[in-house]
């Protein structure tokens, strides 16, 4: 029975290497003559064609299957098709490549917080010698780097426990900045207070959303303390500082205490002990450095059944591995959504930049935002 197999095996081999030869001969057909590469009403003929032929017992399984052939054939398409895409997209790249840039050791940097954020610290380990510039908002930051009052900006995307900082993906949207680097720091969250203070009498918590939700489990213990969202963990620290009151606590870093003369009540306060928080560097000018491993893009889908899918299997037909794929509303549409991809890959790889030079020409909105070390 294996021997049967094996012979059969290689005939669909063979059968397959014949379509993926016709496959060739109409890329160029369509190429030619203007035609998009998919074509939804022959595809779900050809669906329904090889399931009714299958029978009741296969039927499915051969839709699946005829479905995975098909989008094979319609990557192998883009691909072909790929040389003659994307012009705009291939200049700006291979711009950056040819200038050989990197991120320089002394920059001006603009970060969100006060001295002691944790913003603070993932941009003194980019940079080693920073020229810091304080910002009181996220946008801010984004407004210091476009106006070119700084070169670089610093904020953080998400945490490994309380998921994406979700403002910062809509200023990326707003500000169309690059990524020219990410830093993964380790936030080991500490409960200040100003003094030995008894921990039964604290009433208020001062602290960053994102902050107060690494440490949600101390908080739903504790349902009779009031909740303040800070700006960022160490203004909230500095807060607690200046106003003395023994009954207040801010969640933030040990170097807060330090910095702000708060005493450590509890350390590693976080619900995770494993816990991560990824900055991103920002810069007006594409720069993408020896090493880069990492590529995030923004993009707009058809509002019809199966275009993600469609999408993402192209990034399975390369073996890319996404690492991220998140969602935020369109304003002013009914439900319409902009997604943000992550994933592992170089622009220095043909197939790679073939891919998302078809894309921005397929899309209604394409934004690469950046090849870095992630």
């Amino acid at each position: 029975m294996r021997g049967e197999i094996d012979e059969i095996d290689s005939e669909l081999v063979r059968l397959f290497c014949r379509r993926m030869d016709t496959v060739r001969a109409v890329a160029q057909y369509k190429s030619e003559h203007g035609l998009p590469v998919f074509h939804p009403e022959r595809e779900r003929k050809v669906i329904e064609k090889v399931s009714a032929r299958a029978g009741k017992e296969y039927g499915t399984g051969a839709g699946v299957l005829f479905q995975t052939i098909m989008d094979i054939s319609k990557s192998y398409q883009h691909i072909q098709l790929s040389g003659e895409r994307g012009a705009r997209l291939r200049a700006q790249i291979g711009a950056a490549l040819g200038s050989g840039a990197t991120l320089p050791k002394k920059a001006r940097v603009a970060c969100q917080g006060v001295p002691g954020a944790y913003s603070h610290e993932a941009a003194r380990q980019m940079f080693p010698s920073p020229d810091l510039s304080f910002c009181g908002q996220f946008e801010d930051v984004f407004e210091a780097v476009r106006s070119g009052e700084c070169d670089y900006g610093v904020l953080p995307i998400e945490n490994s426990s309380n998921g994406s900082v979700t403002r910062v993906y809509d200023l990326l949207r707003d500000y169309r900045l690059t990524i020219c680097r990410s830093y993964k720091l380790p936030v080991n969250h500490c409960l200040l207070t100003s003094g030995e203070t008894d921990l039964q009498k604290l009433t208020d918590i001062y602290s960053h959303e994102q902050g107060l939700g690494q440490c949600s489990q101390f908080l739903r213990q504790n349902p009779q303390l009031r909740v303040h969202i800070y700006r960022n963990t160490a203004a909230a620290a500095k807060f607690v500082a200046d106003c003395g009151s023994a009954t207040a606590a801010a969640i933030a870093s040990e170097e807060c205490a330090r910095l702000y003369g708060l005493t450590v009540a509890a350390r590693d306060f976080q619900n995770a002990r494993q816990n991560f928080t990824r900055f991103i560097c920002m810069s007006r000018e594409l720069i993408i450095e020896p090493g880069a491993n990492k590529i995030s893009l923004s993009l707009t889908l058809p509002h019809t059944a199966g275009s993600l899918y469609r999408l993402i299997s192209r990034f399975a037909a390369q073996s890319l591995n996404l690492t991220k794929l998140e969602s935020r509303p369109l304003p002013d549409t009914d439900f319409e959504f902009l997604f943000y991809f992550d994933f592992e890959g170089s622009v220095r790889e043909k197939p790679v930049l073939d891919l998302l030079c078809s894309l921005q020409e397929e899309l209604g909105h394409f934004e690469f935002l950046g090849n870095y070390k992630g």
